[in-house]
Formats: structure tokens, sequence, C-alpha cells
């Protein structure tokens, strides 16, 4: 059977896996470095220099050695004394200085407006970022790496979510990849992952995803999926315990009918073709409204009599296929194949 279910990709999750607290960081201290000093010697001058500055010379005053420090000693020696200056009146005189200040307007405002520009982006991508991401998703992505770095790894988780919705599995697959190792507790990471890897036909890395993704929260509807990877690597044992744990769950009729033909499919890749007929018969009956799972199975039971021999009874589904949406997968290429 060519057709393998689809699945939704977007990141959801209804509770907190077992994420890290805190920061994040492993053996995290105050926030310094580790051993780091106080931030600069223990004196104030040269080693030695216990008063902080150099010693007093008690000698007298020196005779100028330059030029220029004789000129200086002559005017000072020819300078009346000056008179001692009020504290008061000093602090008056300096309080009512006024001080010109030019200020580039025109500098200070295209800084300001770009400023401003920057916050409202990064505003913005945090806003989208967590528009993207469920909630809890959000709050499981913090609490594993703190708030300085979940605003970053949600714009990739979002990133890795929209290129698998796009069909972009190349690019979602690059994006998602990082994340798996950054936050290895969050559930939605790795269902991303799985999606991922299974679309690219990745088997055993997508069992790998799927699997860490319901270890870390219980999600019915990945199922289908993990049960056709195990299909695909011919793990025929894990096909049936998948299916019986989507029976145990009585989970929805999409669900439900995702499963059924991902179990058909297997069956008769082991050769027991009329027990998948069986199977898919059983629940074949036409609904009062027709969706998108009903024709999917239908589709299935077409290809399944198709493998039989009966192409009288696979010509009955693919026609029941095809007067509801003839060009749903390759239906129509099917009946012609039929001669019909």
């Amino acid at each position: 059977m060519s057709e393998r279910p689809a699945r939704p990709s977007r990141p959801s999750g209804s509770g907190r896996p077992g994420g890290r607290s805190g920061s994040g960081r492993p053996g995290g201290g105050s926030g310094g470095r580790p051993g780091g000093r106080s931030g600069g010697r223990s004196g104030g001058g040269r080693p030695g220099d216990r008063s902080g500055g150099r010693e007093r010379d008690e000698r007298g005053p020196r005779a100028p050695r330059t030029e220029a420090e004789r000129r200086a000693a002559e005017v000072k020696a020819r300078r009346a004394p000056r008179t001692p200056r009020d504290p008061a009146e000093e602090a008056a005189r300096i309080e009512a200085r006024t001080v010109e200040e030019w200020i580039d307007e025109g500098s200070v405002r295209s800084e300001a407006e770009a400023a401003t520009a920057r916050a409202v982006r990064d505003d913005q991508r945090t806003a989208d970022a967590a528009d993207r991401v469920d909630p809890d998703v959000a709050h499981e992505v913090v609490d594993a790496v703190g708030e300085r770095r979940a605003d970053r790894l949600m714009e990739r988780l979002a990133a890795a979510a929209s290129a698998l919705d796009r069909d972009r599995y190349d690019e979602a697959r690059r994006l998602v990849t990082p994340l798996v190792r950054e936050l290895p507790g969050v559930a939605a990471v790795h269902e991303v992952s799985g999606l991922t890897n299974y679309r690219l036909g990745r088997w055993k890395q997508a069992v790998t995803s799927l699997e860490a993704a319901l270890a870390l929260r219980s999600d019915v509807t990945l199922l289908p999926v993990l049960a056709d990877s195990y299909r695909a690597l011919r793990r025929w044992s894990d096909v049936d315990r998948v299916w019986t744990r989507v029976k145990a769950a009585s989970p929805t009729h999409e669900v439900m009918s995702e499963a059924r033909i991902v179990v058909a499919g297997s069956l008769a890749d082991r050769g027991e073709i009329k027990q998948a007929i069986a199977l898919l018969e059983d629940a074949g009956a036409a609904p009062k409204r027709v969706r998108d799972h009903h024709l999917r199975q239908w589709y299935a039971l077409g290809d399944l009599y198709d493998r039989a021999g009966d192409t009288v009874a696979a010509t009955r589904w693919f026609r029941a296929v095809a007067q509801r949406d003839p060009d749903f997968v390759d239906v129509s290429d099917r009946l012609r194949a039929l001669g019909r």
C-alpha cells in the first residue's frame, strides 16, 4: 500500500514534560566567573606601596629642570598672592553659571527611532513565536532553558513546524535537529522531528523521535505514524503492539481509521491479504457524511482487492472514492488501469 497517513505538524502539548528546571545551565552559580577575582589589585598603587601613593619628598622644592618649568617659576614669583576665595560665594557663582549644550536633534531622533523599531521588531518576533507555539510547549521551553534563550528556540521550533506544514521536509529537519539536542525534555520537538523524518522516509530516526515524544507525553494521534514507521522497518510485533494500544485508547474515528489502514497494510506485507481486507471491510460501510479518512480507507480496500486479483471489488471501492473526489491520490489512474 503506497498511501501513508497524513499527519498534522503544529507543535502541541497537553502538559509539561519532565523538563529541567532553572536556567538550564549545569551547575550554574551566582552569575560570576568560576573562581573569579574581585576585579583588581588589592592596593591602589605599586606593589609594596602600602600608602597607595608616592612617599612625600621632604627635601624641599626642586629646581626647574626644563626651560618651560623655569619660565613658569618666574611668572609665579612675580605674581601677587591671590586673595583667598569665600567658599559660599564660589558655590553661588558656580550654581549661577549656565552651560549651553547643543544637541543634534536629527541624529538623536534617528537613533531613537531606530532603537524603537528594533525593539518593536524584537517584541513582534517574540510574539509571533509565542503565537505559533502551543502555550504549554512555550512553558516547557522556558522551564528548560530560561526566558532569554527560550524566545530564540521557540522561533526555530515554529519555523521547523511551518516548514513541515509546507512540505519543506529537508528545511524542517535542518531546523529541528539542533533543537532535539538542546530541548531533549520537550515532547513537541521530538514530535516535529519524528514527523519530519517520517516524511523523508528516515524510518529509524522517525521511530526514535516518535518514541521519545510519546514517552514524554501521551498522544494517541502519533501512534498511527509510529506504527507505519515500524511497518516500513518490518517490525511486525511492534506494529501489532501499537495497534493494541490504539484500540485501548478509543481515539477519534480518524485516528482509528489511520491505524487500521497501517495495520492492514502490514498484514498484506506479511502475505495475509484476506485478514487485511477483513480488517478494513469491518469498518467500510458508507457513513452518512463521508470524510477524508473514509476515502483513504476505501482506497486502501481497492488497493488490497487489486493485489488479491479481485478486479471487480477493486473497481467498486476505487469508484466509490472517485465519485466523491476524482482527484484523490491516483484513483482515476487506478480505474483506467483496471479498464473502467
